[in-house]
């Protein structure tokens, strides 16, 4: 069920085609796979909504609007890592008196995520500029490669030893404040005078 050179692999399908529609799109083979496209997704959206609010020319409103668009996408990707674990944790019967991993399989997922979208765009440098930026971005390229690689071996580890009942892990809740009305001083303050 869950192999991070198969996630990798739709990670990275997904971001090619959503570069270039003309590329192949990447395709779930299931609910876990959808899973992690659509958390993939939010990444790839939070990405670029990124971009555009460091765009020294957009205009304030722009940033407020893209500062608004960047909160919702961080709450669906933090959502979608949790839903990631939750659909493990129902498929895995852990050991109780196992060691618990301080990481958990969807917040290693998310870090693959980004990791993905990293490689891309430092891909795209690889081909501008001068030979000492194209250098550069060569010597990043392997550095996010070998992250990805060892990642993707401590994903498929901590999978292989929490069914064989040698670690366990946890759902660990984000708890976001700044989304929620109730929590966050901006909302409840002025719906109180």
């Amino acid at each position: 069920m869950l192999d991070a050179s198969h996630i990798a692999a739709l990670q990275d399908e997904f971001t090619a085609h959503g570069h270039d529609p003309s590329l192949p799109a990447a395709m779930a083979s299931g609910s876990f796979d959808q899973l992690v496209l659509d958390q993939h997704r939010a990444n790839y959206d939070l990405w670029h909504c990124e971009d555009q609010a460091r765009d020294p020319q957009a205009s304030d409103r722009t940033i407020v609007q893209v500062k608004h668009q960047i909160d919702r996408l961080n709450q669906i990707r933090n959502d979608l890592a949790e839903q990631l674990d939750l659909t493990l944790l129902a498929r895995a019967e852990q050991n109780s008196a196992a060691p618990l991993h301080s990481e958990s399989p969807g917040l290693m997922i998310d870090r693959l995520s980004i990791l993905a979208l990293k490689i891309f765009h430092t891909r795209e440098q690889l081909h501008r500029s001068t030979p000492e930026h194209q250098m550069r971005n060569q010597s990043r390229l392997l550095v996010l490669k070998e992250q990805r690689t060892d990642l993707a071996a401590c994903l498929d580890t901590l999978w292989s030893d929490v069914l064989s009942g040698r670690r366990r892990f946890k759902l660990y809740r984000q708890l976001k404040m700044y989304n929620d009305p109730d929590l966050n001083p901006v909302f409840y303050t002025r719906s109180s005078t």
